[in-house]
């Protein structure tokens, strides 16, 4: 990514506390984990590998504010991390193990999980070199930092307990878990001063996919979709199908008398695109009512002719480029980082662009 940090210093780190428990946080784990050698012949790119090589991290620990039966992450993603070669989960205490009493019907996927768990916590200590935690009902309330180079920080928790609405409240307890990196994966806001966002949502107030301002009128040719529209919950899929509902609602907006749609409407009527439509005439109007089809908008003209925006013949170029690399070394394919990609794209072919024909 162009604003990628630069990489922590594994070499020096053996505790990392990953904040939040969703599919994101086992990735992040998995990847701490995982032998190098196992992950040479995928896609994993050459200078990850080189970080990941020098890595000293022996054990992982991933926090949440709630239990179980509440965690954001997937059966899936938990059984890969159960897989792990070389690394195993520390046992959960046995109170966790169980559905709490006058609770509801648990569904498939909390019972898989609480199999799962089950499974995991059969594990003997000291089995496996590295180790991993899912640290339930702890929320972090305050980081020191260490005052002299070897030490570790301190992370304070709060320590929480589920209110009769499931949701995460204090009991006074607090711990102290001494790590060397503290890595956040806590979901997504969209950004509070962006036009049209609604404080008690999180998210931008829509409506069948199109985007209404704080009067609940639609702003024309303004939509959204995925997490920017329904906050941060789903997977890729169900975002994928919610950006296909969106198509949906555009092209109903555009041809109404056309019966146009990227999906079947089964699945079109799911997620924020789908639903009923709402009448056009309560429309406000924020972008020019008339934009010719079939040229670029200046700013994209300029950035095509510096080559700083890609097209798809330049993706198509990256992608065969990144097989053809990957061959040559015996994997997937080797990814190239967005300087490489430009240093690529620029070598490979000039960008005077005709952009109008």
């Amino acid at each position: 990514h162009p604003s990628r940090p630069a990489p922590p210093p594994l070499e020096r780190i053996s505790h990392v506390t990953l904040v939040g428990q969703g599919n994101v946080s086992l990735d992040v784990a998995r990847m701490l984990l995982t032998p190098p050698s196992v992950l040479a012949k995928y896609d994993v790119p050459k200078p990850v590998l080189e970080v990941l090589e020098r890595s000293n991290v022996q054990h992982v620990s991933i926090l949440g504010r709630r239990g179980p039966f509440q965690a954001a992450f997937t059966t899936k993603e938990l059984r890969e991390m159960m897989n792990l070669p070389g690394a195993s989960m520390v046992p959960l205490d046995p109170a966790y193990l169980t559905a709490p009493e006058g609770s509801l019907k648990l569904t498939r996927q909390q019972s898989r999980t609480l199999q799962l768990l089950q499974k995991g916590s059969n594990n003997k200590p000291g089995t496996t070199k590295k180790t991993w935690s899912l640290d339930f009902f702890r929320s972090p309330t305050g980081l020191t930092t260490p005052n002299n180079a070897g030490d570790k920080a301190r992370l304070s928790l709060g320590h929480t307990i589920l209110d009769p609405s499931n949701r995460a409240v204090p009991t006074g307890e607090t711990s102290t878990l001494e790590t060397d990196l503290v890595i956040t994966s806590l979901g997504h806001h969209a950004e509070p001063s962006a036009p049209w966002y609604d404080p008690s949502l999180n998210h931008l107030r829509t409506l069948s996919g199109r985007v209404v301002d704080a009067g609940g009128r639609i702003v024309r040719n303004v939509y959204a979709s995925g997490w920017a529209a329904t906050g941060a919950r789903g997977v890729l899929v169900s975002t994928m199908m919610d950006a296909y509902a969106v198509a949906d609602t555009i092209l109903r907006d555009h041809f109404p008398e056309e019966d146009v749609h990227t999906t079947p409407i089964s699945e079109s009527d799911a997620g924020a695109g789908g639903g009923q439509d709402t009448p056009a005439a309560e429309a406000i109007e924020v972008l020019p009512k008339h934009v010719e089809a079939d040229t670029f908008p200046p700013e994209v003209e300029a950035w095509l002719r510096e080559g700083r925006v890609t097209d798809f013949e330049d993706w198509k170029a990256v992608d065969a480029e990144e097989v053809r690399c990957g061959e040559a070394m015996g994997k997937e394919r080797e990814r190239m980082v967005w300087e490489e990609a430009r240093e690529f794209l620029a070598s490979a072919r000039p960008r005077n662009i005709d952009i109008t024909a």
